[in-house]
């Protein structure tokens, strides 16, 4: 039977060998973090404006006509003037390009599928950090807590509170990491959402002789995310 005092040595020094790999993944979280951030406000300046109802409908109309004469690229002008994101621009785009084309309905709401399952993608990023960056930051404070506590009991007052720093710096950093990556995927859901909205007007606006194409849902099963 292996002594009790072996298993947790083992432990110990499981626990000091990942102290660098936490501290470089929070550290390369805060990076990815800022990456975000940045994108995030970029995205922000693309949309300082709500797109109002009425601009919606004129260019659903002016595409249609557009369409109605087999000018596709008038077509795609008028609607990329909608386009908040690249991602929203491209579906737009091919929108244009399955107009006519043999069960166009049906292909516009794949299309729209795919849309939200983009959306869900890019979500997936900052939504991965606000589990992660507190998960590192947690693990970071433990970890130089037993080389602390150690030194307390040597009385190296020294070791003590360098530990000490480390964990309470970890700890902060990783909660800020939730904080904001939270904060930006909050917003961004809304923003993806307001965008699977307009998109779905555009494709009732496009098909105007059927009962509209099937909600993305009906081509696949709901995705979740989007509230």
């Amino acid at each position: 039977m292996i002594p009790q005092a072996d298993i947790e040595d083992v432990l110990f020094h499981l626990a000091n060998v990942l102290r660098v790999p936490v501290f470089v993944a929070a550290i390369l979280a805060l990076i990815f973090m800022l990456f975000e951030l940045g994108s995030f406000v970029f995205e922000l300046a693309n949309r300082r404006r709500r797109i109002g109802f009425r601009r919606l409908d004129q260019a659903a109309a002016a595409a249609l006509e557009a369409l109605r004469r087999s000018d596709r690229p008038g077509a795609t002008r008028a609607l990329s003037t909608l386009g908040s994101s690249g991602m929203m621009v491209e579906t737009l785009t091919e929108l244009t390009a399955q107009y006519g084309e043999p069960a166009a309905p049906d292909r516009m709401a794949k299309c729209l599928a795919d849309f939200d399952l983009a959306s869900l993608q890019r979500l997936e990023r900052t939504r991965l950090l606000v589990r992660f960056g507190p998960a590192l930051g947690l693990m970071g404070t433990l970890i130089p807590l037993s080389p602390a506590l150690a030194g307390l009991a040597k009385g190296d007052v020294t070791q003590l509170s360098n530990n000490l720093r480390v964990a309470f710096s970890v700890t902060v950093l990783g909660l800020l990491i939730g904080a904001v990556a939270f904060a930006i995927s909050l917003v961004r859901d809304r923003f993806y959402a307001q965008d699977l909205s307009d998109l779905e007007y555009i494709v009732a606006a496009l098909n105007p002789d059927d009962a509209g194409p099937s909600h993305p849902g009906d081509v696949a099963p709901p995705l979740p995310g989007h509230v």
